[in-house]
C-alpha cells in the first residue's frame, strides 16, 4: 500500500492534508458488473494520478421504493427503481475488485446505502467508508458505521448545517471523519460551489474537509478547493463520456483526470494566494470570486429544489389502512426522489414503529406526523 494508504489504516485524521490530498476517483457503477470492465477503469485511473477507486454497492430495494418515478436515459424512459435493480452487483466483485486495487497499491473505497450493503461492505474489511450525501441523515446507517471505527468520508450535498450537525455528532465520537463539501447537481454549476464555506466548516466541526465535485471543469474546482483547505478531492471517472454508466456523462475520461491531478498537486504545492491569483488571470476575477462564495453554508440555487427529495425519509411499504398498527415490516428508510411525498426524517424511525395510523397512507408515500 502506498503512504496515503498506510496513514488511512493506521486511522490518523492528520493524514489528511491541503498539502498532501487525498485524490479519488468515483467509478460508481460504471462498470456494470464486469470485472474486467471494471479493472480497465481501475488502471486508467492509477495511471491518471487517482490515490483512492470508490466503488458504490447498489441494492434497489434499500435505496428506493419501486413507485419512485419513471426518467429519462440515452436508452429511453425507464423506472428509476429498475435502474437501480440493474446496477446490484454480486459480492464476490466486490472482493475481487478490493484485491485488484490493493495490488496497484491504491485505497479501496465503497459507499453502502443501507444496512444490508454495510454488513456486505464490512465482511470485505475495507480501511476507510464512504458515506453518500442522499445518506446524510440516515441516522441508522451512521450509527453502524460509526461502530466500526474506521475513517469516514461524508458527503455533505443537498444539506443544511443542521444536517451536517447531527451527522458529525454521530459519527466523530467514534471514528476520524473528513466532511466532503458538495452540490447534488448533475453537472454542478462552478458557481454554486462556495468554496469560502470550506475553511468555515472546518473551523465548525474540527475536522478536515474536501469536496466531491460534480462540475464539468476538470481543474478548476478541485485547484481552487485545495487552496481553500480542501484536504481531500474526489471526481467521478470514466473511460469516456459516451459510455453507458449512470455517471459517466458527467466523469472525467483519463485525459481530463490527469489533468485535474497535476492541478490538485500544483495548488497544493502553492500559496493558496497563488492559486486565487492563477486562476483569476486565467478564467476572471468575477468568475473565481463567484466560484469562492460567501462562506455561508446553504443549498446551492441548482439544488435546492432537491432538498427532502434525495435525502432519505420514512416510506410505507404497503398500503397501510387508516386504525392499522404500524409494523417495523411496514416502512422503510428510502429516498423520496421526485415524486412521492416526502415523510419523516430517518430519526424518528423507532418512534413510529407501534403507533397506529391516522389516515390511509398509500404504498410508497412517505409517513408523516399526521398520518400516525
Amino acid at each position: 500500500m502506498n503512504e496515503k494508504s498506510n496513514f488511512l489504516i493506521n486511522i490518523n485524521s492528520s493524514f489528511y492534508s491541503p498539502k498532501n490530498p487525498l485524490i479519488i476517483a468515483e467509478l460508481g457503477t460504471s462498470h456494470n458488473g464486469d470485472i474486467v470492465k471494471a479493472k480497465e477503469l481501475v488502471s486508467a485511473a492509477a495511471g491518471a494520478g487517482a490515490d483512492c477507486i470508490k466503488f458504490q454497492m447498489v441494492f434497489a430495494d434499500e435505496i428506493l421504493h419501486p413507485n419512485t418515478g419513471i426518467v429519462p436515459l440515452p436508452g429511453g424512459l425507464i423506472t428509476l427503481y429498475e435502474r437501480f435493480k440493474s446496477l446490484e452487483t454480486p459480492h464476490e466483485f466486490y472482493e475481487k475488485i478490493k484485491n485488484f486495487v490493493e495490488s496497484l497499491g491504491l485505497l479501496f473505497l465503497c459507499t453502502p446505502f443501507g444496512l444490508k450493503s454495510a454488513a456486505l461492505l464490512k465482511q470485505l474489511q475495507p480501511k476507510a467508508v464512504k458515506i453518500a450525501s442522499p445518506e446524510l441523515n440516515f441516522t441508522g446507517l451512521l450509527e453502524e458505521i460509526a461502530g466500526w471505527n474506521l475513517p469516514v468520508l461524508l458527503s455533505s450535498g443537498v444539506s443544511l448545517l443542521s444536517d451536517i450537525e447531527q451527522a458529525v455528532s454521530i459519527i466523530k465520537p467514534k471514528a476520524p471523519v473528513c466532511l466532503l463539501h458538495c452540490v447534488t447537481s448533475y453537472p454542478a454549476p462552478e458557481i454554486d460551489y462556495n468554496l469560502k464555506v470550506l475553511p468555515n466548516l472546518a473551523n465548525i466541526f474540527g475536522i478536515p474537509v474536501g469536496v466531491s465535485d460534480h462540475s464539468s471543469d476538470p481543474e478548476l474546482i478541485p485547484a481552487l478547493s485545495v487552496s481553500m483547505g480542501a484536504a481531500a478531492i474526489e471526481k467521478h471517472f470514466c473511460l469516456s463520456r459516451t459510455d453507458p454508466g449512470l455517471d459517466d456523462p458527467i466523469a472525467l475520461p483519463p485525459d481530463d483526470f490527469a489533468k485535474m491531478t497535476k492541478a490538485v498537486r500544483r495548488a497544493a504545492e502553492a500559496e493558496p494566494e497563488e492559486t486565487l491569483s492563477f486562476y483569476s488571470n486565467e478564467r476572471g476575477v468575477t468568475f473565481v470570486e463567484q466560484i469562492l462564495g460567501t462562506g455561508v453554508k446553504e443549498l446551492a440555487p441548482s439544488e435546492k429544489q432537491n432538498y427532502s427529495r434525495t435525502n432519505r425519509s420514512i416510506h410505507a411499504l404497503r398500503d397501510i389502512q387508516k386504525g392499522e398498527v404500524l409494523k417495523r415490516s411496514d416502512f422503510e428508510i428510502l429516498r423520496t426522489e421526485k415524486i412521492l411525498r416526502p415523510g419523516l426524517e430517518p430519526k424518528w424511525e423507532k418512534f413510529i414503529e407501534g403507533r397506529t395510523a391516522r389516515n390511509f397512507i398509500p404504498d410508497g408515500e412517505g409517513i408523516r406526523f399526521e398520518d400516525i
